[in-house]
């Protein structure tokens, strides 16, 4: 497919790929690189990049949304970002179609729910940079989890204890979609085992979803917490938590 030829519905891993190398842009692929840091010793290193904008991979997830899971896990093994990224988006958009009201008591469309979880969970090692993992982990593994609370439960913690990176904030940010059906539980439980992580994206998580622990569920679950831990959690961690705080209360904290 050559560059600027009209995109029509794509039904094959290696259309997608195609259409998204014809989108190549040398520049930005330099701008992308310095932004998700992969040099040598840092967290996305050796990741191979397109310099394809959100918006265009957007565009390629509307026309690719019918391709079949078993093309989906080709993109998922792609090595470049943005292909993974699309195949992301993909299941995200399957599981949306799934889950509608009319759908949710569904065996049919339960179990393939369950196929896309299964799908993630299978290539956790593919969704390998915190964008990847944050545009799709809550609207999938958040999503099963308030469907399935046992398993659900059980599948973020092999995730939190598997001592990978990615994972671990896979069972972090799963929590954004239960907080935002004003769930506290799994928020808590992550962000306690997770406060004292060494590296800074796993602060970041944790303060982010402490955050939004306060706006959808409850405020003072939020200061309960901070009760307990702030003396001693990471400062990155505690500046995300009080971040929607007025200015008074954020001196108070910190």
């Amino acid at each position: 497919m050559k560059h600027g030829q009209k995109m029509n519905e794509l039904m094959k891993a290696q259309e997608v790929i195609d259409y998204l190398e014809s989108l190549r842009d040398e520049k930005q692929c330099e701008v992308s690189m310095r932004y998700f840091k992969t040099g040598k010793g840092e967290y996305g290193e050796n990741d191979k990049f397109l310099g394809i904008r959100n918006p265009q991979v957007h565009e390629t997830v509307r026309n690719a949304r019918d391709l079949p899971l078993s093309e989906v896990s080709q993109l998922l093994c792609s090595h470049w970002h943005e292909v993974r990224l699309c195949a992301v988006l993909i299941l995200v958009d399957k599981y949306n179609a799934l889950a509608t009201k009319r759908l949710m008591d569904n065996p049919q469309a339960k179990m393939q729910r369950k196929d896309i979880v299964d799908m993630y969970v299978k290539y956790a090692d593919h969704i390998n940079n915190w964008d990847l993992v944050d545009l799709s982990v809550s609207k999938i593994l958040g999503r099963w989890v308030m469907e399935e609370r046992e398993k659900g439960t059980a599948l973020l913690d092999s995730l939190a204890d598997s001592g990978n990176l990615w994972r671990e904030r896979m069972s972090m940010v799963a929590t954004l979609w239960t907080m935002q059906k004003g769930e506290s539980f799994w928020c808590l439980r992550y962000a306690e085992k997770h406060l004292h992580h060494k590296h800074h994206l796993m602060h970041k998580a944790v303060g982010w979803m402490l955050r939004d622990l306060g706006k959808y569920v409850s405020m003072e679950l939020l200061r309960d917490f901070l009760r307990r831990h702030a003396h001693d959690m990471p400062r990155t961690a505690l500046r995300y938590a009080i971040e929607k705080m007025n200015e008074t209360e954020r001196k108070e904290w910190l």
